[in-house]
């Protein structure tokens, strides 16, 4: 019997391939994060999609593995000193994933740091604005009347972008080489512009570097297929 039968969760997503990283997610900004970076590394894995739709979110069985019932999360069986590890929260998925691959998270410690302050800029600053600028502008908040609170996230994120749009001049990613940083940070830009419909109401063209750098991040074949996961 797999030791990953001792997890709740995999009564409700039975692992197929016990011996892969299991994931479980769905295709939003923060869920094809993890995908994204498992399509960089090619480290195996098998995919669970969890249906918002469904609430599969709430169930006791996913509020096991991730205690904020958000996704994604993952169940590797294969986790340090070969046990397995459950993990939620993308950003820390994200740096367990570099540090095991050996990839995306640089062994220089300047670097490495710099990398991880990108990446707490995206969860503290990028995600929960440019999230809050979907729910005020294409979802329910859109209906609605005062227009105070959207506006007050969209300067939000109009700034963010100019603090993005100053770093990039003259780098390509955010932090020298290609990075967990642009992984966390370019699929929210184009949620933003994309599917939350603020293109223009963020003044997106302003920022020039900010669409150079994610023009390359969605031209990556890893991007490419990552964005598509779960399907």
């Amino acid at each position: 019997m797999s030791e990953l039968n001792a997890f709740p969760i995999t009564g409700k997503w039975p692992a197929r391939h016990p011996q892969r990283l299991q994931l479980y997610s769905l295709a939003t900004p923060n869920g094809v994060k993890v995908s994204i970076m498992l399509e960089e590394i090619g480290l195996p894995y098998e995919v669970h999609k969890i249906s918002f739709d469904s609430e599969e979110q709430l169930s006791p069985e996913f509020i096991s593995l991730s205690a904020n019932n958000k996704i994604p999360a993952i169940l590797d069986p294969a986790g340090p000193g070969g046990q397995p590890l459950a993990l939620f929260e993308s950003g820390a998925i994200l740096q367990y994933l570099a540090e095991k691959s050996g990839q995306l998270l640089s062994h220089d410690p300047a670097q490495r740091y710099l990398t991880l302050q990108w990446l707490m800029f995206q969860m503290g600053g990028i995600g929960p604005m440019f999230g809050q600028v979907g729910f005020f502008h294409f979802f329910a908040g859109k209906a609605y009347e005062d227009k105070r609170p959207r506006d007050r996230y969209v300067n939000e994120s109009k700034r963010l972008l100019g603090v993005l749009d100053r770093h990039l001049q003259g780098r390509q990613w955010m932090v020298d080489d290609y990075s967990i940083a642009d992984i966390a940070i370019f699929p929210w830009v184009r949620n933003l512009v994309e599917r939350y419909n603020a293109r223009d109401l963020v003044e997106f063209e302003r920022f020039k570097d900010v669409q150079r750098v994610l023009a390359a991040f969605l031209e990556r074949p890893a991007v490419q297929r990552g964005l598509k996961i779960p399907a």
